[in-house]
């Protein structure tokens, strides 16, 4: 059995209320952005401040927080869309950062919003096989490196912050009961940034910016964000799923005790809950002052969750990720 140990996080010290957006952009209706997106408030990592610092920073605070000696720790997987170059990946980066050995396997993998079940489900395959018995799982993110300061709708929404969590074998912590990953290729489009990789290399083209018809300022090289219909696929996909992962299991919705659904916005976590018909006392919810921490959102909510008592030992908890790729997936714990 695979345990979730300990979650440690780091946040950007800067945090642009809605004020700062609304004085920057008196056009905006910011009370709208409260009502949709659910956040007031988000962190922006400093000039210079990478996702890889952040998550170096999350990382102390594990060793703080835990009793984990980092010597004992053999596999690195860090999810990033944000490194902090081409090549190596942060996982090797922060590798050395660690001073481990050797022996220690370690690699980064590119995904967003689901990059935490993912990520959670690579561990447990590891351990479960013997490939590893102690995993540092980071998901860390500075989307706001990807984001024009004139696109309301991905300005007002998204934040920067790192989680790493420690697994290993063993009953103590979250046990992973079970695992469900999910793809929608298809659709790739409606979340991706068009410029800047091998297909269509950056340019003095692809940096000129357009607005849209409804007013979002963009180049080819920032985020392009159909937010309508990532919110179509994830109202016509993720419940269904949901409720077939459950099922599998001989499971009900009613047999889950709390569910962290990736913190995309307030807008689609309200969608949600009324797809699946779940009492609000039932869904964490940490987006407020954070905003949208893409593959950060769900361990960072999680660990505030088991902080606040909202779970207790033999609770339940349902962690579902959704986006970029298009992608999904459910991951099942018990503590």
């Amino acid at each position: 059995m695979t345990a979730i140990r300990h979650i440690s996080c780091a946040l950007p010290d800067r945090a642009v209320g809605n004020e700062e957006l609304a004085r920057e952009h008196p056009e905006w209706e910011m009370d709208s952005v409260v009502e949709r997106a659910g956040v007031v408030s988000r962190r922006i990592s400093a000039p210079g401040e990478t996702a890889f610092d952040l998550s170096v920073r999350a990382c102390a605070a594990l060793v703080e927080e835990s009793k984990l000696e980092l010597s004992e720790v053999d596999a690195i997987v860090y999810c990033t869309q944000s490194p902090d170059y081409v090549m190596p990946g942060n996982a090797h980066l922060l590798h050395r950062q660690l001073e481990l050995g050797d022996s220690v396997l370690a690699f980064d993998y590119n995904l967003a919003c689901s990059g935490y079940v993912y990520g959670l489900a690579f561990a447990d395959s590891f351990i479960r096989t013997g490939l590893a018995s102690q995993v540092l799982l980071v998901t860390a993110d500075t989307y706001s490196r990807y984001i024009n300061p004139a696109d309301r709708s991905a300005s007002v929404l998204f934040g920067d912050g790192a989680a790493v969590t420690h697994l290993s074998g063993g009953e103590d912590g979250a046990r992973i009961v079970a695992a469900e990953l999910c793809s929608h290729g298809r659709d790739f489009e409606k979340f991706f940034i068009p410029a800047g990789g091998m297909r269509t290399p950056a340019t003095a083209e692809t940096a000129r910016e357009s607005t849209d018809r409804h007013g979002n300022v963009r180049s080819a090289q920032d985020i392009h964000m159909d937010g309508l219909g990532v919110w179509g696929f994830i109202n016509s996909a993720v419940p269904d799923h949901v409720k077939g992962f459950l099922d599998r299991r001989s499971l009900t919705l009613d047999d889950v005790d709390l569910f962290v659904f990736h913190q995309a916005s307030q807008m689609t976590l309200d969608s949600l809950a009324k797809a699946l018909r779940l009492p609000p006392e039932k869904m964490y919810v940490r987006m407020a002052e954070v905003g949208n921490l893409v593959s950060a959102s769900i361990p960072v909510a999680l660990r505030a969750a088991l902080d606040e008592g909202r779970v207790g030992s033999g609770d339940r908890v349902l962690l579902s990720g959704f986006g970029v790729g298009l992608s999904y997936g459910s991951v099942l714990v018990e503590l």
